[in-house]
């Protein structure tokens, strides 16, 4: 985290250094339009604009990526749910005998009562 201020702290040092080298006056012009102002103005409006248009490009697969993220989160809370059911079930059926000494019991009931 404080890299992230560190390089912050360069990068504002280094456009503030940029903006006051850079005072000359200088006209755009854009089909009709006309916009004077200062070097440094006129080149950080530009990166802004920049900027603007990547963001733009970015924001579909940014919404998509969010909603695939959601579905995700549901499905994984669904699976964690039916994990656990699954779980419980297993815990259960440890506690229950076993189905083949169930049937022998059974079967020494039947073969006990036929001998009378």
């Amino acid at each position: 985290m404080i890299i992230l201020f560190i390089i912050g702290l360069l990068v504002g040092a280094v456009s503030v250094i940029f903006a006051l080298q850079n005072v000359a006056v200088v006209t755009v012009t854009f089909f009709s339009y006309q916009v004077t102002g200062s070097l440094a103005l006129i080149l950080s409006l530009a990166i802004a604009a920049g900027a603007l248009v990547v963001i733009l490009i970015l924001l579909p697969e940014f919404i998509k990526n969010y909603f695939q993220y959601k579905g995700m989160k549901k499905e994984n809370e669904k699976l964690a749910e039916e994990l656990r059911k699954q779980k419980e079930l297993a815990v259960f059926a440890k506690q229950v005998p076993a189905t083949e000494e169930i049937i022998s019991k059974i079967e020494d009931g039947v073969s006990d009562s036929g001998a009378q």
